[in-house]
């Protein structure tokens, strides 16, 4: 058996295999001998590194078939085809590999383009005169035209960046955001991240939240605008509650955005008249400091509405499905007319993290069709309203 050059970055170009299929490969090479030949390119190895192994360890015989290569590119090219024609991958190997392949490729790519330039003008030579001029050119004007050149090759690659992914997306047999996100994961997921995947101790789309949530740490804190100068009769607000604990980071309030401390939402100066309504919204946990807020912002609790959410969440005594909507008045103000008192007990299903149904909005307005209202800690803008926040959009 000749001694066969081992290159690590061909080794580990490929996931090594489990423990469990280490062992099953090494029971069958045992029992019956290496099968497969050893594939290799100048005496080193492309396929079989756990076969190689095996066999030398138990001193079995093995062959070798020799594929001819013309750079080490085209090797690895190899290499992973190979390895998704015949290994069972997961999504996040196969999608990676995929990526690997694509980095593989882009200097073959830049190298016919490059080729395909001078056949072209081989074809369509130039004039005498022009060829005269390129000769005068100097050595600092070829090396721009040659940094444009990349420039040209790597703009196109952006703007065809999304056909990239649908091709690399069936290859892998992903979708195309799970390609985006592998893409995101293989630049700033730590290794320790990387290694789970391979395992299968976590989902691609963990480990991308993940890097979301560290990305977002880093931000700092959006600036709320000035709160409004005018006063307003109407009042709807949806603090942004701290929470002293969650079950994991991947739930916590922080992740979705900034929080305040009861004490600062208690300090804030609401733009509120002396006639107001306040109609303030409290998650179950967040009662007690709803009605604290209520009462230091000079608001006189008087009733409340449930959000049934109609899809159930989390919860320690209950798994909560509902949200309370309360209402307090300042100085005098009249409750809705008759007719505009709907039930206390609304019914819209939950869509994305913290955003609150339409038909409150409906329902205050149908109330107070001709007073100045507005929306504190607001999300988006509404027709009728002042909407502040730092994530009004």
């Amino acid at each position: 058996m000749n001694q066969i050059v081992i290159n690590t970055e061909f080794k580990n170009l490929i996931p090594p295999l489990t423990p469990e299929e280490y062992a099953g490969l090494e029971e069958s090479i045992k029992k019956e001998g290496c099968r497969d030949s050893l594939v290799v390119w100048n005496n080193t190895l492309i396929d079989g590194h756990n076969r190689y192994e095996i066999c030398n360890k138990h001193s079995i015989e093995y062959t070798t078939v020799e594929l001819p290569f013309s750079t080490m590119n085209e090797a690895m090219i190899w290499i992973i085809d190979n390895a998704v024609n015949k290994r069972n991958l997961n999504a996040y190997q196969r999608t990676s590999l995929q990526l690997k392949r694509k980095e593989l490729l882009a200097p073959v790519a830049k190298e016919k383009k490059i080729e395909a330039g001078k056949k072209y003008g081989e074809r369509h030579p130039k004039p005498k005169k022009e060829l005269q001029r390129e000769k005068e050119f100097s050595e600092e004007v070829e090396h721009n035209y040659a940094q444009a050149l990349d420039a040209d090759i790597e703009e196109i690659t952006e703007e065809r960046a999304p056909q990239t992914r649908d091709i690399l997306a069936k290859a892998a047999g992903v979708s195309h955001e799970t390609v985006r996100r592998v893409e995101i994961i293989e630049e700033k997921a730590p290794e320790e991240t990387k290694k789970k995947l391979v395992a299968g101790d976590i989902s691609i789309n963990e480990a991308y939240k993940n890097i979301q949530r560290e990305e977002r740490k880093k931000l700092p804190p959006p600036i709320p605008p000035t709160l409004p100068v005018d006063k307003f009769h109407v009042l709807l607000v949806d603090p942004p509650w701290q929470y002293d604990f969650s079950k994991s980071d991947s739930r916590s309030i922080e992740s979705k955005y900034p929080t305040m401390t009861l004490d600062e939402i208690k300090e804030l100066e609401v733009p509120a008249a002396d006639n107001s309504v306040l109609y303030l919204w409290a998650t179950v946990a967040k009662l007690r400091e709803a009605l604290a807020v209520m009462d230091a912002w000079g608001y006189e609790y008087k009733s409340h509405a449930i959000w049934d959410k109609e899809l159930i969440g989390m919860g320690y005594w209950f798994r909560g499905s509902h949200e309370l909507l309360l209402v307090g008045v300042k100085g005098t103000f009249s409750p809705p007319p008759e007719d505009k008192r709907v039930s206390s007990v609304i019914r819209a299903k939950r869509g994305q993290h913290s955003k609150k149904p339409i038909i409150v909005y409906e329902i205050i307005e149908a109330s107070y069709p001709n007073h100045k209202k507005v929306e504190l800690f607001a999300r988006n803008t509404r027709e009728g309203w002042i909407s502040w926040g730092s994530e009004v959009t």
